[in-house]
């Protein structure tokens, strides 16, 4: 475990400050080698330097579009890092949001409040190849089987939709995916259609709910 690169990404100072100490009563100790408090430097790190394990809050400040929507963020870490180790420590609990950090590729899913037991077991977990989901997060997840999950949808439907109800409009979003507006409207519609969402009104409604606005 000493051996493992660890990079903590949270623009809480208090948080990577606890994190470290966290991690450094850990048996054996687990040493945190590089924080970054925003998108910026997160990026700019991995870039810079390797790293085994990333423990990382959902969202970060935003920098050049890869930070603050934290989907988008675990999508461009995914992309440009794709041998990352990735958990996520959050205070989110939605169990749409948590599907859809799982579907993007995230090993590890720990609670803010379950940081003290959790954290170096995700770590020990996740470097070693298998998953980890805290318990109060993993009981989100059970208790809500049944409902329509973001994570039911693609990845570019769920990207048409967080910018739908950011405020662009269909040709907009076109515009800025290099997409046809054909092609936007269909995904937006075919996207409503797995939410069970059935006008603007409840897609609102949903996104307000759900975490899914900026």
């Amino acid at each position: 475990m000493e051996s493992l690169r660890i990079f903590v990404a949270d623009d809480h100072s208090v948080v990577l400050a606890g994190v470290r100490a966290i991690l450094q009563r850990a048996h054996p100790p687990m040493k945190v080698v590089a924080t970054a408090d925003s998108g910026e430097k997160l990026f700019g790190l991995l870039e810079n330097g390797h790293c085994d394990v990333l423990v990382t809050d959902f969202a970060m400040p935003q920098h050049q579009g890869r930070g603050q929507d934290g989907l988008r963020m675990l999508q461009s870490l995914r992309r440009d890092h794709p041998q990352l180790r990735i958990v996520v420590l959050t205070v989110i609990d939605n169990p749409s949001i948590l599907r859809a950090m799982l579907e993007l590729g995230v090993q590890g899913l720990v609670g803010k409040i379950s940081a003290m037991e959790d954290l170096a077991a995700a770590i020990g977990a996740v470097s070693a190849g298998r998953s980890y989901i805290s318990a109060d997060l993993l009981a989100k997840l059970d208790a809500d089987t049944d409902m329509p999950q973001l994570a039911d949808l693609s990845a570019r439907e769920a990207e048409v939709i967080r910018l739908f109800v950011d405020g662009l409009s269909v040709s907009e979003i076109a515009q800025r995916l290099h997409r046809s507006v054909k092609t936007i409207s269909h995904q937006k519609i075919d996207a409503m259609r797995k939410l069970g969402i059935e006008n603007h009104s409840q897609l609102y409604a949903y996104a307000r709910d759900h975490g899914l606005k900026s």
